[in-house]
């Protein structure tokens, strides 16, 4: 048996983790640069505000206190994504993360009750930890684990946990009820072409002739088709190939054409590409980086350059990857530009394991005990706790976050205050910043 267990509403949950207040009200998280919401609660769904609509839209009802809109804290919800993680391992040691708020875990040997009762138990045990309600389901496959998933979060009466074994009258109803789009991996344009061949609904699907569907469609449809009927066609390792390129774009807070401040943006995303290359253990062969204007602003030059820097040799080593970030933007850089979007993209990946140095052209200067220890301190410190090069926190392109809470879980300066007392708060606050500073310094502060 596969479970999915996924957190509701998961960003605005996060929120509501250390903001009690916040239960009950309408609330949103917005995009980068507080652009456009990403992620609803529930009572902002019923107040039929769409996902993506612009936050200066929503402007009239933040103000009278409709709503309450808040900035994205990327770096609470990635902690309490691990924490997650980490629970439903104690508990389900075969587990597979599939985004940052989804994660199958693998039940062998479990019967259909057992699997049921422990997924109620997750539930309890989730949100007694950790403050997120989740929800669970379970099923033989892959995809039907996700349609269970769905109904466990749509249809009260699941009270949270959904179990289908793909072959009883509830398995039946739910795929005869479920749009074929809505199917794990079938996209708009799929369904469109399967309305063309009467195939509407995931049960068409499931009934369909899996030859026909390799034929007309491809065999990832097939397969997908067979999975509704409760074979197991997908596997943990499918679920988590390494990827093929890496990315790591932001639009900047303020335009700015200063040749210092872009190459400070680029040098920040090289670091958290080459982090993420790191973790999937991959070799990069190089490197591309480009830049945007405001393509909005027909009233200034646009330029919309790239520059493609092949490496010496693959590396993983933040320090080349930086050296390539600045030959290609000494490359690239027009001054009489003001750009609005930056970023780095790592091509070429190998396999770090498999992939065999030559004698006559290895790296002079190799060192992976140096970035594993700077990744293992900054995963245990928070992100950027130790970086290459120095930043400027007020430079204009760091994102625009004015609404952005705490990040309670991972900055000693940003921890809950308890208490009423200001002398008392104000006291704690001293001591969390000594602390913090400490900690920069390498030293411990005395007790």
């Amino acid at each position: 048996m596969i479970g999915l267990v996924d957190a509701n509403n998961f960003y605005v949950s996060c929120e509501r983790v250390f903001q009690p207040h916040l239960e009950g009200k309408a609330v949103g998280v917005m995009s980068n640069n507080d652009g456009c919401v990403i992620a609803r609660s529930a009572e902002m769904k019923a107040l039929d505000i769409p996902m993506g609509t612009p936050a200066f839209k929503l402007e009239g009802l933040r103000q009278r206190g409709a709503i309450h809109l808040l900035s994205s804290n990327y770096e609470l919800y990635g902690d309490m994504s691990a924490r997650l993680a980490q629970l439903l391992r104690d508990a389900c040691p075969d587990i597979a993360p599939y985004s940052i708020d989804e994660m199958f875990i693998y039940l062998d040997g479990l019967s259909e009750r057992q699997c049921h009762a422990l997924g109620e138990t997750l539930r309890q045990r989730i949100y007694r930890c950790l403050g997120l309600p989740v929800c669970v389901g379970l099923a033989t496959t892959h995809t039907l684990a996700k349609l269970a998933n769905h109904a466990a979060k749509q249809q009260p009466h699941f009270q949270g946990v959904c179990l289908l074994n793909g072959q009883d009258a509830t398995t039946k109803t739910l795929l005869a009820q479920t749009p074929v789009s809505e199917v794990w991996g079938v996209g708009r344009r799929l369904a469109e072409r399967l309305a063309i061949g009467g195939i509407y609904s995931a049960w068409d699907l499931r009934e369909s002739d899996t030859k026909q569907l390799r034929k007309r469609f491809s065999v990832v449809l097939a397969r997908t088709a067979l999975e509704l009927r409760g074979t197991s066609c997908l596997h943990m390792n499918t679920l988590d190939q390494p990827r093929q390129r890496i990315m790591t774009s932001r639009s900047f807070g303020q335009p700015t054409g200063v040749k210092t401040e872009i190459h400070a943006a680029l040098r920040r995303h090289a670091q958290r590409s080459a982090e993420k290359l790191r973790q999937q253990h991959s070799l990069a062969r190089s490197v591309m980086l480009f830049l945007n204007t405001n393509r909005h602003r027909r009233d200034q030059p646009q330029y919309f350059p790239h520059a493609l820097i092949p490496l010496p040799t693959p590396s993983d080593d933040t320090r080349v990857i930086l050296d390539a970030v600045r030959q290609g933007l000494e490359q690239i850089y027009r001054p009489r530009y003001r750009f609005m979007k930056a970023g780095v993209m790592l091509l070429d990946l190998v396999d770090a394991q498999q992939h065999q140095l030559s004698l006559l052209n290895a790296p002079a200067h190799h060192y992976p005990r140096l970035m594993a220890t700077v990744d293992a301190i900054n995963q245990r410190m928070g992100q950027g706790t130790i970086r290459f090069g120095m930043t400027d926190d007020d430079a204009p392109w760091q994102l625009r976050c004015a609404h952005r809470s705490n990040r309670f879980t991972t900055r000693w300066d940003e921890l809950m205050e308890a208490g009423t007392h200001p002398g008392a708060i104000a006291d704690a606050r001293a001591r969390r910043q000594q602390r913090s500073a400490s900690l920069q310094r390498g030293t411990q502060p005395r007790a």
